[in-house]
Formats: structure tokens, C-alpha cells, sequence
């Protein structure tokens, strides 16, 4: 019996190691420009890059990036990040969120999955969904929804990471 419990142990250790070690995919999106851009161009920054993924019809994504965009100067000066807010739109309503993204003053790098060919490799569902991506692109956090005080976890994991 001891020898199953330690096979079990040993494998459920093997998997969670293995899992942790994701790396961010090898996936084509779009500028708001329309400029094509692979993604991990972005993670080989050497920077921690924290990724949300968020739509226009989705309020949930617009309140998290609300109360993001209030602490993301903060974050860039203490933890040296860059964020990116990936809109899940389609090509027709990509003004839209490019609209709100200029009304709510958001700093960040707003770029378009508008075939969802990123949110597929990635494997979730619905947004928002975020990300954090350590500076060798292993995907470290991921998280979704959004409740009032997630960009609180949000930055301590941004914290832990960065060891400040």
C-alpha cells in the first residue's frame, strides 16, 4: 500500500511539474493596426508579461482592466512589467474595443485574437482570462473571471515573482 501512495505521490509531483512548465505558444495575432505579431516575440522580452484576455461584451474583462489600469503604473515602476490586453473580438467589432480601450486612458498594449487561434492554444473558454508569463515565456499564473480584488492576487504573484 505504502508503495501505491508513493507511485501516486510521485506521479501527481511528475504532472504538476510538468504542468507548470507550460510555455506561451507559438501563435500569430494582430495589432489594433492590423499588424501581424507572433506572441512570443513579446514573452522573449525578458520581462514578466501579463496577459488578459478580455472582449467588449464582456463587462466582467472591461471592470478587471478598469481596476487594473489604476495600479499598472505602479506595477511597471515596482515590477518592471509589460501587459498585454488581448481582445477576443471579431474583426467587426474590433473599433469597438479599440474605442473603449482609448475612453478608459488604458496604457497597455492592446492587441486582437480575432480567430481565437491564441485562446485555443491556450485551451480555456471564456474571458477574462489572465496570465502571467515569466521573463523565459513559461506560463507561471493563469487564472479566470474576475472578482473586486483579484488584481490584488494579481500582484502578488507579480510580488512573489520579482521577489520585491
Amino acid at each position: 500500500m505504502k508503495l501505491i501512495k508513493s507511485l501516486v505521490l510521485l506521479f501527481a509531483l511528475a504532472f504538476s511539474i510538468t504542468a507548470s512548465a507550460q510555455t506561451l505558444p507559438d501563435v500569430e495575432i494582430k495589432t489594433m493596426e492590423g499588424e501581424t505579431v507572433n506572441i512570443q516575440d513579446y514573452a522573449k522580452e525578458g520581462k514578466i508579461t501579463v496577459i488578459s484576455f478580455w472582449a467588449t461584451w464582456c463587462s466582467p474583462c472591461i471592470r478587471e482592466l478598469k481596476a487594473i489600469s489604476e495600479l499598472y503604473p505602479d506595477w511597471v515602476e515596482q515590477y518592471d512589467i509589460q501587459f498585454l490586453a488581448i481582445t477576443l473580438d471579431t474583426q467587426q467589432r474590433l473599433a469597438r474595443a479599440g474605442s473603449i480601450a482609448e475612453t478608459n486612458g488604458w496604457e497597455y498594449t492592446i492587441l486582437s485574437d480575432p480567430n481565437q487561434d491564441l485562446q485555443r492554444a491556450l485551451g480555456f473558454q471564456n474571458p477574462p482570462q489572465t496570465y502571467i508569463i515569466d521573463g523565459e515565456g513559461n506560463i507561471v499564473y493563469d487564472h479566470n473571471g474576475y472578482t473586486p480584488g483579484d488584481e490584488e492576487d494579481l500582484e502578488d504573484k507579480l510580488a512573489e515573482l520579482t521577489e520585491k
